[in-house]
């Protein structure tokens, strides 16, 4: 084989492993794109007895989003974003005011904590189920009286 002939050959192989990177690139980010969309937007804070916010799937605006609520990374409660909250439709953030939602919060030690909810994704037909984080986590106290509220310099 001729020198020409080699330098043909690599680089017809170098190029075939850049369309093979960029081809397994996009399936992957296609694939992600529809495992965990973009589309849930939510809030939640931390009230005297409760965790309480908002979901919306921007994707759906009709469709009420179903809520998991974790606390300290443990699985606390699973609900439904369909409660009254008019600020969510006045701040242009939904379709409807029924995306708000409330989790009592079972008696916890005093102290610190931290609340993460997380909306159920179902895809491919109902067969797969995601998590998304909505909104940022929330931190917040319990102090003796078990009585939640945000520490001081925390949101």
């Amino acid at each position: 084989m001729r020198v020409d002939d080699r330098m043909r050959l690599i680089h017809i192989l170098i190029g075939k492993s850049i369309l093979d990177t960029v081809f397994v690139g996009a399936l992957a980010v296609i694939f992600f794109i529809f495992t965990f969309p973009p589309h849930f937007k939510g809030w939640g804070e931390a009230t005297a007895n409760s965790i309480s916010g908002w979901a919306v799937n921007s994707a759906d605006p009709w469709r009420r989003v179903e809520l998991q609520l974790f606390i300290d990374d443990s699985f606390v409660a699973t609900g439904t974003a369909n409660q009254s909250r008019p600020d969510v439709l006045a701040g242009g953030w939904s379709r409807d005011e029924w995306n708000g939602y409330k989790f009592e919060v079972p008696s916890l030690e005093v102290g610190d904590h931290e609340a993460r909810i997380y909306a159920v994704h179902v895809s491919a037909g109902g067969l797969r189920r995601t998590l998304q984080l909505v909104g940022d986590p929330i931190h917040f106290s319990v102090d003796e009286n078990g009585l939640l509220s945000n520490p001081q310099g925390k949101r």
